[in-house]
């Protein structure tokens, strides 16, 4: 009998290290979330309101498709910053009236537009080897001082309707823009997880020289990336301008940084996907709610702005001490 208390009490602390070493290696949206949910519990319960939680969860859904894209990028090794000027172009092209087409031409222009933003983008990364943050950067200018130059003879107007519909509309209780959500991160995160594409974008991230000495696709990895990586920016301006019902110069400002952060608070990092789809999602609603729990106590703006500062600090920090785990 002593002797197995002896046992027991010699593998509890052996058992205690791996629970330990697996909420380590989880990804920081996960605790996160959870953390944010009981906090909320005891100082406003309010909010996990079933019905507050599905609106969470429907501001959350721009950010949680452009995240797809740049989680994407960021496992090839590159990034994508570009986000606030495809918004503010698919917000322009779509509310200023300057183009007299149907609401589905214009959509279909947006997606051109898309694919023409991402495939330019790496073009410069791809075969000029030019850095990933001044090309997306460059973009952003570009784009934005365009629209910002029509935009002095013409304002941006009303959403289409369509757009609106998708935007505030629900089916039973769910937001249609959850669905959406949904239906752009199931796809993407199962076609990752068992194409070769996915095995490619595994082997660009952890060393691309020997990926591409063994042959595989390094330039079309990158243009697939960054094409879809837009594709997916266009579609977070359409729940966007959808959500607010009209267009706005200011719109997705923030959707590059955010996104930035929900990846790597998620568990992807430059080079690794660890976190697959569902660590960033998470990491997403995670900004959302962190934000209406701030405005719950009354900071609105000037504590979003805090928090937002506060949570990519915290992601810079998470990817550096990630880092050097893996260098250790």
């Amino acid at each position: 009998m002593t002797g197995a208390i002896v046992k027991e009490s010699a593998a509890s602390p052996h058992w205690l290290k791996m629970v330990g070493a697996r909420l380590a290696n989880l990804p920081i949206s996960y605790i996160g979330t959870a953390a944010l949910l009981v906090g909320a519990g005891l100082a406003r319960p309010a909010l996990l309101q079933p019905f507050l939680l599905l609106l969470i969860l429907r501001q959350a859904a721009p950010l949680g498709i452009a995240v797809i894209g740049q989680s994407l990028c960021i496992r090839l090794l590159s990034l994508d910053l570009s986000f606030g000027g495809v918004a503010m172009a698919v917000s322009y092209v779509l509310t200023s009236g300057y183009l007299p087409f149907s609401e589905p031409v214009l959509i279909a222009l947006c997606l051109l537009l898309g694919l023409a933003v991402g495939a330019i983008n790496a073009f410069f990364i791809a075969h000029l080897r030019a850095s990933s943050v001044i090309v997306t950067l460059a973009m952003v200018l570009i784009l934005g001082g365009v629209v910002t130059a029509f935009s002095q003879l013409r304002s941006p107007g009303e959403s289409p309707e369509l757009l609106r519909y998708i935007g505030q509309a629900r089916i039973g209780i769910l937001p249609v823009t959850v669905l959406v959500w949904a239906a752009a991160l199931i796809p993407m995160a199962l076609f990752l997880r068992l194409s070769v594409f996915g095995r490619y974008v595994d082997a660009i991230g952890a060393n691309p020289r020997a990926a591409w000495a063994s042959g595989i696709p390094y330039i079309r990895a990158i243009y697939a990336a960054h094409i879809l990586s837009s594709l997916f920016a266009v579609l977070s301006a359409f729940l966007l301008v959808g959500f607010v019902g009209f267009g706005s110069l200011s719109i997705g400002a923030d959707l590059a940084l955010n996104s930035l952060a929900a990846v790597i608070l998620g568990g992807v990092t430059f080079g690794s996907g660890k976190g697959g789809m569902l660590g960033p999602a998470a990491a997403a609603f995670m900004l959302m709610f962190s934000f209406n729990l701030l405005t719950s106590f009354g900071l609105g703006e000037p504590g979003k702005e805090m928090a937002q500062g506060a949570i990519i600090a915290l992601a810079a920090i998470a990817y550096s001490a990630r880092s050097a785990r893996q260098w250790a």
